[in-house]
């Protein structure tokens, strides 16, 4: 078997040789990592689906609705960030645990809510378990899968987003009409038990272990400040904005879709039942995960950059006419493929920014340079919910199609990192 990050991995015949080649510890990194990202989607999304309810029962208005969903991206920046430090400090799996437990109980808080003062509080407390998930689990299955199949892992980890989306989308649709929206939030908390697996199976990466064994033996190396010196700089600073531009887009699409779809005409809305609203976001889960897998392979093919250019590009025109459109049968066939180049991008991010950072500081890079994009996109669901209310659906949906243009742009400063060894 050779080593984690060996280029000289030839997986054998077959469309899952790349998955053979894999050490166990690999395999079973990338198992938990994909678990805890789908039961983050579970969880977070929960919001967005019960959202048209929320907003009756509560009175919440678009923006306020908006403005919460803004709330729980800036402290999912922030645990990101914390959970990052933790990951490169006391362990991946350590991280990974925390952050399954941090959502799962405040998903399950938000059940409890009575006001819209009460939601926003759980809402924060959960984001911070939402943005510490992604950082801790990227660096696990970078660190534990060899060079040459590195994207395909990561996507495959990141497709776990989608099938979380779509059991949150089915769950909606049974729970809510019989049980309304705080039994949605309650069914949240049944991930905490996938810690229990984790803390069983999954072990630190000999990478990161040797790293710390050398800090230990009292070798000295560069600090996190490292990333905004020298060299660095300009790449943290371009992968930071890339992120941020993506993360606006995303969260200002995604998060208004099931209330685009669900609410009135009267208030720009498709008009849909609960039943027919959650099937159309369960058609773009199927999208979304053709997307994240897609990606991976792709990208190990013909190189990272030209991968997430081309499904940036694609995400911004697809947008537009997803947008201005109220036909649900043009809304069916649209949404897998909005989702498929409008998400499936991100399955890129770990194994760029992998590749680009040494192992002591690679989680807390990652989850720097992701959050801090998380942060600047944290306005998203704001301004969408905002233009939402004044200028109506198709405009506010369209500014993302902006923001993905944008993203493509910011390539023009960020390397080619396709067969690169972990430093």
């Amino acid at each position: 078997m050779d080593s984690p990050n060996s280029v000289a991995t030839s997986p054998p015949p077959g469309l899952f040789g790349w998955w053979r080649v894999a050490s166990v510890e690999g395999k079973r990194a990338l198992i938990g990592a994909s678990m805890g990202w789908l039961l983050d989607s579970f969880d977070v999304m929960l919001y967005a689906l019960v959202l048209a309810a929320l907003m009756d029962d509560l009175g919440m208005t678009k923006a306020t609705a908006g403005l919460l969903g803004s709330l729980t991206l800036i402290s999912s920046a922030i645990g990101g960030v914390l959970f990052g430090f933790i990951a490169d400090r006391f362990g991946r799996t350590r991280a990974l645990m925390g952050s399954i437990l941090i959502y799962s109980i405040f998903t399950g808080a938000c059940g409890l809510s009575q006001t819209i003062a009460e939601l926003a509080v759980f809402r924060v407390l959960l984001g911070i378990g939402m943005g510490g998930e992604w950082a801790s689990g990227a660096a696990l299955v970078s660190e534990t899968w060899p060079t040459a199949h590195r994207g395909k892992a990561l996507g495959m980890m990141q497709s776990a987003w989608a099938i979380g989306y779509a059991a949150a989308a089915i769950v909606t649709a049974i729970v809510l009409p019989r049980f309304g929206w705080r039994a949605v939030f309650f069914v949240g908390v049944l991930p905490a038990l996938a810690t229990l697996w984790v803390q069983r199976k999954i072990k630190e990466p000999e990478i990161w272990r040797q790293s710390r064994a050398a800090k230990k033996s009292g070798a000295k190396g560069e600090g996190v400040g490292a990333i905004f010196r020298g060299g660095l700089l300009p790449l943290t600073v371009a992968i930071t904005l890339m992120n941020g531009c993506t993360m606006f887009a995303w969260w200002g699409f995604n998060l208004w879709i099931p209330a685009y779809l669900s609410l009135p005409a009267s208030q720009g809305g498709v008009g849909l039942s609960a039943y027919a609203m959650s099937g159309l976001v369960v058609a773009m889960q199927v999208g979304m995960w053709f997307g994240y897998v897609t990606y991976g392979f792709v990208s190990d093919r013909i190189g990272r950059k030209p991968t997430y250019v081309v499904y940036l590009l694609a995400a911004a025109v697809l947008i537009v006419f997803y947008a201005t459109t109220r036909h649900p049968l043009t809304l069916l066939f649209l949404g897998p493929f909005v989702a498929f180049f409008g998400t499936g991008y991100f399955s890129g991010f770990g194994s760029v920014t992998a590749e680009i950072y040494p192992t002591h500081i690679r989680a807390t890079a990652q989850g720097l340079t992701y959050n801090i994009g998380r942060v600047a996109s944290a306005v998203a669901p704001f301004i969408v919910g905002s233009l939402a209310e004044t200028r109506g659906f198709g405009v506010a949906l369209s500014t993302t199609a902006v923001a993905f243009v944008l993203a493509a742009v910011m390539w023009i400063w960020i390397p080619e990192t396709k067969g690169r060894e972990l430093a």
